[in-house]
């Protein structure tokens, strides 16, 4: 492992617990409460506040702001907590807030993400494992993203929405109800529009597999995805079919982004 590297120009504030190997560049600020893993790298002017750890080998790119205070009104100064996964690249001007306690004050990032420049993950958020947010993409408060998201830049997503493993949104899109596992979502006010295609032929889905999610997808779009999904519950399905009725049967009472009529 390579030695420490701190920039004298760093403020570095008694009680911060730094990894081996750590790069933290000049003007960077780190808190009195943060930790920060083996390898992690600070390129410069990176502001990291509050009780937030940083998994081993992230990097994290001029002017980003982490773990300040919720942009939450209800807000009163509550133990609250960033907790950010391994090897995620945090580009310039991303911003991520820790959780509140209404919303079990803990905000999570996975592994391996890709927070382009200027998005911003809100208080109390659920990521999973290689996410990728691209420019100036919002996730507000409480939102929960499974594995291999990736949202598009200049798209919003609401509060509470869930978006399921695999699904993706296009560029500048608002995003104001759940998304089912491998959806793809387009528009202004975004609608499902088919399937992640791309990224299912990346994750090595079959022609089988995609061929079944399709009319799995044509299915529901026939009715009310619930009553759908609880009437092929108990159905063979392979395991991409599985993920998607699981999500909507899941603990969320939100409604689903659909297909344009």
């Amino acid at each position: 492992m390579a030695e420490t590297r701190i920039h004298p120009s760093a403020v570095i504030e008694e009680g911060a617990r730094i990894g081996q190997g750590v790069t933290i560049g000049p003007f960077c600020v780190v808190g009195p409460q943060v930790q920060l893993g083996d390898g992690v790298e600070l390129k410069s002017h990176v502001v990291i506040e509050g009780e937030t750890s940083i998994g081993e080998g992230s990097i994290l790119f001029p002017f980003a702001s982490i773990g300040q205070v919720p942009q939450d009104l209800k807000f009163k100064g509550e133990r609250a907590q960033l907790i950010i996964g391994a090897r995620n690249r945090i580009r310039e001007y991303v911003t991520m807030n820790p959780g509140t306690e209404g919303g079990g004050g803990i905000t999570r990032i996975g592994d391996d993400g890709l927070f382009m420049a200027g998005c911003h993950v809100g208080h109390d958020c659920q990521l999973g494992d290689r996410v990728i947010l691209v420019n100036n993409a919002s996730l507000a408060g409480h939102c929960h993203l499974e594995d291999d998201v990736i949202i598009g830049g200049l798209s919003g997503v609401h509060q509470w929405v869930r978006i399921g493993r695999g699904a993706m949104i296009g560029a500048v899109s608002m995003v104001t109800a759940d998304v089912i596992p491998y959806g793809l979502v387009q528009g202004p006010r975004g609608h499902l529009d088919g399937l992640n295609l791309v990224g299912l032929k990346r994750r090595g889905a079959t022609r089988a597999d995609i061929l079944a999610l399709r009319d799995l997808l044509k299915a529901l779009a026939g009715g009310s995805f619930r009553d759908t999904a609880r009437g092929r519950a108990e159905q063979d399905a392979t395991p991409m079919e599985r993920d998607i009725l699981d999500f909507i049967l899941g603990p969320s009472d939100r409604s689903f982004l659909t297909p344009k009529s």
